[in-house]
């Protein structure tokens, strides 16, 4: 999520001044060692959520801009269910975007209750994608008119070369922790054991926040024994580390498959899934709704949830067809996920918002 606000922010403003981003940070000042005092750009306030009422300095900073676009997900804000966003929102004074990461379809009373306050507090509510729409129409009592698809954002990697491999690259990237499904990529990857040259799998990223906090690296390690149990430790790197956009680019570009072997069937929307489609890399993804939504007919193969089997079959395929981004290069090149379009979809919300607003300002300004 904070790789989606940064790349927004940047894209809003192009860099100009005029603008800001409030940050949540929780407990001490690291994350899996990593030091989050530093200066960021662009933050005009750090809402510490470990501290009753931080609230109301989030909300007096928001309240010196035009308009607020807030991401909510659950888990990041104080309170059950993450309460404490309410209060935000109905403090400000001015036009709210509510961007909504994760759309439940069975909430507990409290999610449900919290959401749908939370459309009721927002001028406009955004999915990112067409799925979590229905979700929200159908599993909760909300106003359809406030809520606007536009799509998660991808990079531009158009002037990253693609890398040659003397071996099949299959790649998964992304904060790691259980529910990502690594396991059955690795179970697959021993049902691939005939090809020649056997393929390299990377599995890039950090162990997520959280979960190093909770757990420490035991997600991490149990799928390293489980590599070595199946055999296919040496067809596997490890890359525990935060790339750079660059790097990040370069990465994707270097890999024949992106697999994203997900557990979950909750998932409506995947900043992975797209930064693989736009960089015109087949996908082989579980049936989570992003993925439904997005590759059906589209630049990969769907596979049901843990069944390695059928994943490994899905690998084959796109590894015995290299053109099949090709085929489908229309949308994997589309202009409409790139980034700029994006935040331009997102500055015509909060043009109108604004203008929504000011006839109601001049009717109450006595004559």
């Amino acid at each position: 999520m904070a790789t989606f606000n940064a790349a927004l922010a940047t894209h809003l403003t192009g860099g100009a001044g005029g603008s800001g981003v409030v940050r949540l940070l929780a407990g001490d000042n690291t994350r899996g060692g990593i030091a989050l005092d530093r200066a960021a750009p662009r933050v005009v306030h750090t809402w510490h959520t470990d501290r009753p009422g931080g609230w109301v300095a989030a909300a007096t900073a928001l309240n010196r801009f035009d308009a607020a676009i807030i991401q909510h997900e659950y888990g990041i804000y104080p309170g059950d269910a993450g309460a404490e966003v309410l209060p935000v929102l109905r403090a400000l004074r001015i036009p709210s975007i509510v961007v909504l990461h994760t759309v439940l379809t069975q909430p507990d009373p409290l999610q449900r209750a919290v959401l749908e306050q939370i459309a009721v507090a927002a001028d406009a509510v955004v999915t990112m994608t067409d799925t979590a729409r229905q979700r929200l129409t159908t599993h909760y009592d909300v106003n359809p008119r406030k809520i606007t698809v536009i799509p998660h954002g991808a990079a531009s990697h158009t002037g990253t070369p693609r890398e040659g491999n003397d071996r099949p690259h299959l790649l998964t990237w992304g904060l790691l922790g259980p529910g990502k499904g690594i396991e059955w990529a690795l179970r697959s990857l021993a049902f691939l054991g005939d090809l020649e040259p056997r393929p390299v799998y990377t599995v890039a990223g950090r162990t997520h926040p959280k979960v190093l906090e909770q757990q420490g690296d035991v997600y991490r390690d149990s799928l390293k024994a489980l590599a070595a149990e199946l055999g296919v430790d040496d067809c596997v790197r490890w890359s525990d580390v935060y790339l750079e956009p660059a790097g990040l680019s370069r990465l994707i570009r270097s890999a024949d498959a992106v697999v994203l072997p997900y557990d979950s069937t909750e998932q409506v929307t995947s900043g992975v899934l797209i930064e693989a489609v736009a960089a015109g890399v087949p996908v082989v993804a579980t049936e989570f709704p992003h993925a439904v939504e997005l590759l059906a007919d589209g630049p990969g193969l769907l596979v049901p949830h843990q069944d390695p089997e059928a994943m490994a079959i899905a690998v084959r395929r796109v590894l015995a067809e290299p053109g099949l981004p090709g085929r489908f290069a229309g949308l994997a090149g589309g202009p409409t996920l790139r980034w700029p379009a994006v935040a331009a979809r997102y500055q015509s919300l909060t043009a109108r918002l604004i203008a929504d607003r000011r006839p109601l300002a001049a009717a109450t300004i006595p004559a």
